[in-house]
């Protein structure tokens, strides 16, 4: 028999359903927010994300009210995250002409230097290769900046591996003579592959990229402007390039903001 009583328990169930359908925030989703492991610029720290770039983005949540985890994930996993889903944040995500077309870029947060490593002391003999030197093995990590880079300048016998630290050991076991990677990122590689900074010479540099804070498509635009709006403040008031210094002593911090790519 159908009463008041089931009719008004009815009615709150329509109402619970609407309220959940709605979502947090009157139906804004949650920004989510993921980046790599890439000391020090990002990495996993007793189960939580740390570094240059996690700091920074942290002091932005709080200025923008986000309380998101940050989640250390594999590049090509966040990456797909990015260019699939709507309010998804990665980061650190170099500017390519190709990129943005699909993804609202804010930055740059960091500058990298995308540098060619050789065993300690062989350089010299790779430098005198010319462009010999484009056939010979060489290690990047899947997905990489680093990788594109080494394409785009002509090598053809790359060896992708998941992160930097497994390159840098495929570098110092003699399995590959060469590889590519960000200057600033080589010597936490190299502790954690178990060798020293000085293992490694500096055969060239072959690009050095300014990288962002990547938004996807469909992240609501007062989002986006928000973080945008953090970041200057950030740089403005001089949080941003104390984090950036304290992080990376012998880099220079981008000074500027800029936004580029999909219109949010």
């Amino acid at each position: 028999m159908f009463t008041w009583g089931k009719a008004f328990r009815l009615i709150l169930a329509c109402i619970g359903m609407g309220v959940a359908a709605i979502g947090p925030a009157g139906g804004k989703e949650p920004l989510a927010l993921y980046t790599e492991e890439w000391p020090p610029v990002s990495f996993l720290r007793n189960g939580k994300a740390d570094g240059m770039a996690v700091e920074i983005v942290s002091a932005l949540q709080k200025r923008v009210g986000d309380n998101a985890r940050i989640e250390i994930v594999p590049w090509a996993r966040g990456y797909s995250y990015l260019i699939a889903r709507p309010n998804v944040m990665l980061f650190t995500v170099a500017r390519s002409p190709e990129r943005e077309k699909f993804m609202t870029l804010i930055g740059p947060v960091a500058v990298s230097h995308t540098e060619l490593f050789c065993r300690k002391g062989e350089a010299a003999r790779y430098l005198r290769m010319g462009d010999v030197i484009k056939r010979m093995p060489v290690t990047a990590y899947r997905g990489s900046i680093f990788k594109v880079a080494a394409e785009a300048k002509g090598f053809v016998n790359i060896i992708e591996t998941v992160d930097s630290g497994q390159s840098a050991r495929l570098l110092m076991a003699g399995r590959v003579g060469l590889w590519v990677e960000g200057g600033f990122a080589a010597g936490t590689a190299l502790a954690q592959a178990g060798f020293s900074a000085d293992s490694v010479d500096r055969v060239t540099t072959l690009e050095s990229l300014q990288l962002y804070l990547a938004f996807s498509m469909g992240t609501p635009r007062d989002t986006v402007l928000a973080w945008e709006n953090a970041l200057r403040a950030m740089k403005k008031d001089g949080s941003f390039q104390s984090i950036y210094r304290r992080w990376l002593p012998q880099e220079t911090p981008p000074p500027d903001v800029v936004r580029v790519g999909l219109e949010p």
